[in-house]
């Protein structure tokens, strides 16, 4: 029972730290892909703009 809930609450922390800094990378304008999104030929698809 110990052992389930320990694993439990570091998987979140986990979770929570990845979507913590993908978070943070978008506001500082850093995408997945590595890309330029200016010059990128799918941005449309990444952040809704019509090309």
């Amino acid at each position: 029972m110990f052992a389930t809930v320990l694993i439990s609450i570091l998987l979140a922390g986990a979770v929570t730290a990845a979507l913590r800094a993908l978070y943070k990378d978008k506001k500082k304008g850093k995408t997945l892909c590595g890309c330029d999104c200016k010059n990128c030929a799918d941005r449309g698809i990444c952040n809704g703009e019509k090309v």
